[in-house]
């Protein structure tokens, strides 16, 4: 059995979907998923502590079970992603490297827009080569308050 539950931060609202073993999905907007039921399993209140503990910046990384489905190059992207140390940054191309593709910036940011548990797989420390804060499914905002929330928590 799915379930899901909507979490706010600020003016923010996250959809957690879990089923009885995984964090499926964290995202930043309402996730259309008919098989999922409202409602708290262990592992859905395990995600929200530690969420909340993550907000409160007393927690630096997550140690929850997750069933992520993506392509391959998707996957390698996500697990390079959770390398990057909390309250740090690479940019793109440097995550193209790490991916095994230094010319893959591109296929990178897509991957990266295709994360489907933002924060626990931190897609937000990722910056344009320049410095810049450059896209974010949850919206350059959110991007800036979560590097902002990591590097005065460190």
């Amino acid at each position: 059995m799915k379930y899901k539950h909507y979490y706010n931060y600020k003016n923010y609202t996250f959809s957690i979907i879990t089923d009885d073993t995984c964090l499926l999905k964290l995202k930043l907007k309402k996730v259309s998923d008919e098989d999922a039921v409202i409602g708290i399993n262990p592992v859905m209140q395990k995600v929200i502590s530690q969420l909340d503990e993550y907000f409160a910046g007393k927690r630096k990384s997550f140690d929850l079970p997750v069933k992520i489905e993506g392509t391959d190059f998707q996957k390698r992207v996500w697990l390079n992603l959770s390398k990057i140390p909390y309250g740090e940054t690479i940019s793109y191309k440097q995550l193209a490297e790490m991916s095994g593709n230094p010319k893959a910036s591109r296929a990178v940011g897509l991957a990266n827009n295709k994360n489907p548990v933002a924060i626990v797989v931190p897609c937000h420390r990722v910056i344009g080569s320049n410095g810049n804060l450059t896209g974010y499914a949850g919206g350059l905002t959110l991007k800036k308050e979560l590097l902002e929330l990591e590097k005065n928590n460190l």
